[in-house]
């Protein structure tokens, strides 16, 4: 992102939550009657013209999409599920990294009584985020707390100590988006971050992208992809398999509860034939450390 510009790819997710609203009621995936307040004008005018239509594309002719945004809203569904459980078990605080446009705080905050959100992202983001709640001030009262966090410069655990942060209450961390931009050093580091300010019993959700490794042309065309957003400018720089996922979190000291694959995100969520990208996954992991 440009340093003094909000999040463009901030936008994009938010824009693919709210087109959800558009899917009946029996077959969406995820409802978030909050994403669409925070789209621009422009994005507003792509909602309305959009509509259902490009949903019944993606189910009739599968081939003709990458099924980013159903993988997108089912990430967040499953990130929903875990999410509720654990405040349901006794977690105590959240910690949503690289934030964005991220609408948990209000959609949860029955369950979130009593317990504070840190949403932190960069200065810019954050500011528009600021901007558009100021026009919304009847949503739902929560204890939350925008962590402005410049992150090439500042230690994002410094900065969510500073803004009372409470080391070693048992803690949910949302890292959504994220981890396919970064070097392997940089997630290594962020995973020891999370388990030392959370200690045991943490949990993190968060998501990979990998390389298919079949032998087919659409694998093949697949495997194509990170060239391509290289040339766009967005670099794809971090894969991790599925496979090698237990064995990557439990390096920095998280056991892998959970993981689902494209294949069983659609097993869980998608009830009308839309495609899944086959080249992402989500996981839920937890803090034995």
């Amino acid at each position: 992102m440009k340093e003094e510009r909000p999040s463009v790819t901030a936008l994009t997710v938010c824009f693919m939550r709210a087109r959800e609203a558009s899917v009946p009621v029996a077959q969406r995936i995820l409802d978030d009657p909050f994403a669409h307040h925070f789209l621009t004008r422009t994005w507003k005018l792509g909602l309305r013209a959009a509509g259902d239509r490009v949903a019944r594309l993606e189910a009739r002719f599968p081939g003709l999409s990458s099924g980013l945004s159903t993988y997108v809203v089912s990430r967040h569904r499953f990130i929903d599920d875990a999410l509720g459980k654990a405040l349901s078990d006794g977690v105590e605080q959240v910690v949503l990294l690289g934030a964005g446009y991220d609408s948990r705080a209000w959609r949860f905050a029955p369950a979130l009584a009593g317990k504070r959100v840190f949403e932190v992202d960069h200065p810019a983001t954050a500011a528009r985020k600021r901007a558009v709640l100021a026009h919304h001030p009847k949503w739902p009262t929560v204890d939350r707390v925008q962590v402005d966090c410049d992150f090439s410069t500042q230690d994002f655990a410094d900065r969510l100590r500073a803004c009372g942060f409470r080391e070693g209450a048992p803690t949910f961390v949302v890292w959504e988006g994220v981890s396919m931009y970064l070097s392997r050093e940089v997630i290594r580091s962020t995973l020891a971050r999370i388990a030392a300010l959370g200690g045991p019993g943490t949990q993190l959700a968060m998501d990979f992208d990998f390389l298919p490794d079949g032998s087919g042309v659409r694998d093949s065309l697949w495997r194509s992809t990170p060239g391509l957003l290289h040339a766009l400018g967005e670099p794809v720089t971090f894969f991790l398999h599925p496979e090698e996922a237990p064995a990557f979190l439990g390096a920095s000291g998280f056991r892998v509860d959970d993981l689902a694959t494209p294949d069983e995100l659609v097993r869980r969520y998608v009830l009308d034939g839309r495609p899944v990208s086959p080249i992402m996954y989500v996981l839920l992991a937890r803090c034995t450390a």
